[in-house]
């Protein structure tokens, strides 16, 4: 079957481009390397912000059985605070290995063609122009396939192929940041509330998911640390505040490590080819918001795949990069500032003295950071 959209990656920013695609009468195949279900390193948090969107796409029933999460806990250097989204505002908590087939199956119910176990090699590129004309396919039988469309789009992650390929991407300089995280049974203590555990060198996220299981996972810049099989268990049981709450757990999942967590794009695309996604750019979101960024760096590129079956090409992966630029570049500036507040222990202790003497602007920041104001 021929197809004007070619989609790489299958994850939230692929699927949500696809099905914002197939909704309006386009003709998208999504392909991925992966079947569903499948495991995803992430936080397994949707903010206030991000469920707004899948709200306006009539996808909310998506997160049937997910976990209300109503703010964020945030610890360290001997400070505690606690910040509650306003005005009765809230996410949820979903396993990623849950949410993403539901939403794939939600764009192929839309009428996008969705082949799993197909790897992308990288794009098919015109000689003598260097426009992208496709994108070369492993299928599922080994076979090499050069598949044509109107237009591709990457959504094929941080560590994109796609982009990659198409000399698009390159990896920040520092700071490197690597996660490594795992699913736990029977972790105790856990409350409505995300939390974040900021300490030397490192920080733990812990979050809450349906059926009595947690999601935790340790960020550092330390690469040597990675050496150490036992690093996320090892710096659980380091701190006295959450260890035991961790004694009698379970680890449910094999560990996952990712990083380098910062990727950088030199342009939202190329003649032929649009970036969504983590494929578009990736900064680690401490913040909680990639899902929100992918959610929605999906729909620019779906608006953006839609001017280009009326109007032709002309610049639209440059039209695409403004786009994106006016979307995200505050929320990057905030989460940038973020991690480097949290690694100064000093900034630390101001942000919590800034805290209790001022609970209402904590509120505020809190529910920046969920982009609670987009919801």
């Amino acid at each position: 079957m021929s197809t004007d959209v070619l989609i790489s990656g299958a994850g939230p920013a692929g699927a949500i481009a696809a099905l914002v695609l197939a909704r309006r009468g386009v003709r998208v195949t999504l392909v991925d390397r992966a079947r569903f279900p499948r495991e995803k390193l992430c936080g397994d948090t949707i903010n206030p912000g991000a469920l707004s969107i899948l709200r306006r796409l009539g996808l909310e029933r998506l997160t049937e059985g997910a976990l209300p999460v109503r703010g964020m806990i945030v610890t360290g250097h001997g400070v505690t605070v606690t910040g509650e989204y306003e005005d009765g505002l809230q996410g949820v908590a979903i396993s990623r290995r849950v949410f993403d087939e539901r939403l794939v199956a939600a764009a192929a119910a839309a009428g996008a063609q969705v082949e799993e176990g197909v790897l992308v090699r990288g794009p098919v590129v015109e000689t003598t122009t260097g426009a992208v004309l496709g994108l070369q396919l492993v299928t599922p039988s080994g076979t090499l396939e050069r598949r044509a469309s109107r237009l591709a789009i990457a959504a094929d992650g941080r560590a994109s192929r796609v982009a990659r390929a198409a000399g698009l991407v390159r990896t920040h300089a520092g700071p490197r940041r690597w996660a490594v995280g795992a699913i736990f049974e029977g972790v105790t203590g856990l409350t409505e509330f995300g939390e974040m555990h900021v300490r030397a060198g490192r920080y733990i996220g812990i979050a809450p998911l349906p059926g009595g299981f947690a999601n935790s996972c340790v960020v550092t810049a330390d690469r040597k640390a990675l050496l150490d099989r036992d690093l996320l268990v090892a710096s659980i049981r380091q701190q006295p505040e959450i260890a035991p709450r961790f004694k009698g757990a379970r680890m449910v999942s094999a560990i996952t490590v990712l990083g380098p967590l910062a990727v950088e794009t030199k342009s939202a695309g190329t003649t032929g080819l649009l970036l969504a996604g983590d494929a578009a750019g990736f900064i680690d979101p401490m913040t909680g918001d990639g899902l929100r960024f992918a959610f929605r760096g999906g729909e620019l590129a779906a608006e953006e795949a839609l001017c280009v079956m009326n109007e032709g090409w002309n610049g639209a992966h440059l039209r695409l990069g403004a786009a994106r630029q006016r979307e995200f570049r505050a929320k990057w500036r905030f989460n940038r500032s973020l991690r480097a507040l949290a690694g100064s222990p000093r900034a630390v202790r101001a942000a919590g003295l800034f805290a209790s003497l001022s609970p209402s602007a904590l509120r505020h920041v809190i529910g920046y950071a969920g982009d609670a104001g987009l919801a």
